[in-house]
């Protein structure tokens, strides 16, 4: 299971948070806090339309699925992995900067920036069915086997139920003592939530039940490599549960990249 490689033994300039890039320095006080840090190599890359800044995306039935944002460029997408075709695309009203994206039940659900407002498609025909409304920002979006998982911009997660919309529990995120602010596109992972960190190139895994940071992986050598802008940060995440493929993006990143989590911490 991919989990088991993982264990041990013994969205751009419109953000209203600032994070520390330095990835050396929170590692330093992730073992601090006991919590480990994890590298990442490259297993295979697959193209990426570079015009796609990328806020939600998730493997579903052998295809991508992406939600880009900017206010007037906003759509939902169906990508061919292998050769970055899009294979079907639907644009979001001009008002409204597309966030979060997973898919449940049958349906997609996706997020909006400050709109206050998700939409709800046929995962099918991408025929929108109704819309939804919550109180925060939007950023991240998730589920697990009974509630959709948001992430807000700030250290909490909210659990909602995906047919009255009702938040029905709050869990705050932090890594030792230190509260983890700016969690972003979100992926649940065999019992753990997967975070990306707006503006840091590493991905957060927390324990659903108690908010705590158990690992951390790092990613700033693809980050390094593969931005260009200041907004052109890491953000997207997307597991195959079938074959257990990990896959990581960003913002207008040419490339979809396949990775596989280092087996041991680094000292």
């Amino acid at each position: 299971m991919f989990l088991a490689s993982l264990h041990h033994s013994g969205c751009g300039t419109h953000r209203g948070n600032s994070a520390n890039s330095d990835l050396s320095g929170h590692a330093a006080q992730s073992h601090k806090d006991n919590v480990p840090v994890f590298g990442a190599k490259v297993v295979r890359t697959y193209p990426h339309d570079e015009g796609a800044f990328t806020q939600g995306l998730e493997y579903f039935g052998g295809y991508l699925y992406e939600s880009t944002g900017r206010a007037g460029q906003s759509t939902l997408r169906k990508v061919a992995l292998e050769t970055g075709q899009v294979l079907k695309k639907v644009s979001l009203p001009s008002d409204v900067f597309g966030e979060g994206l997973t898919i449940f039940r049958g349906r997609i659900y996706q997020l909006t920036w400050l709109s206050r407002k998700g939409f709800v498609y046929d995962l099918g025909s991408f025929h929108q069915i109704r819309e939804f409304p919550y109180e925060n920002e939007g950023w991240g979006l998730t589920h697990d086997d009974t509630s959709l998982i948001m992430s807000d911009g700030t250290n909490t997660l909210r659990f909602v139920d995906p047919g009255s919309f009702r938040v029905t529990k709050t869990l705050e995120v932090y890594a030792g003592n230190e509260a983890v602010a700016n969690l972003n596109e979100l992926e649940y992972i065999d019992g753990e939530i997967f975070a990306n960190i707006w503006n840091v190139p590493r991905i957060a895994r927390i324990d659903p039940h108690s908010g705590k940071v158990v690992a951390w992986i790092d990613l700033s050598p693809l980050a390094a490599k593969e931005e260009r802008g200041a907004e052109d940060v890491l953000n997207g995440i997307a597991y195959d549960h079938d074959t257990h493929r990990l896959f990581v993006t960003g913002k207008d990143w040419p490339e979809i990249i396949e990775i596989q989590i280092e087996s041991k911490p680094r000292d």
